[in-house]
């Protein structure tokens, strides 16, 4: 079956993180990260019915930790996009300034997507 997204990625793209390879895109957060988010909203839940305004408060704490880590986290990806075009002489090859333009297009559409 045709996979456009993977068809899209340039074929010496790295693996994940860990090494393995994936069949996405690369999450914006590190799964621990993720996990340690996605920990304290289940405690901020699980702890409502008893304090409510604290479990309000660690939720609103993992809410904004989170987007501080996203925008941290697209500022980097856009600082490395950028050095792999930015200095390049105006008669680069095409090939490489598409590949740039193909990632800010997936990147911008997987933010519009979430």
């Amino acid at each position: 079956m045709y996979d456009q997204t993977r068809a899209q990625q340039p074929a010496d793209r790295p693996s994940g993180r860990d090494g393995r390879h994936v069949s996405g895109p690369e999450p914006l957060l590190p799964p621990g990260e993720r996990d340690e988010i996605v920990r304290r909203l289940g405690h901020a839940v699980n702890t409502f019915a008893a304090t409510p305004r604290e479990a309000l408060e660690e939720a609103e704490s993992a809410y904004d930790e989170t987007v501080d880590r996203l925008v941290k986290a697209l500022a980097e990806q856009r600082k490395a996009l950028r050095a792999g075009w930015e200095d390049q002489e105006p008669e680069t090859d095409s090939t490489e300034l598409r590949l740039a333009l193909r990632q800010y297009r997936e990147i911008t559409q997987r933010l519009l997507r979430t």
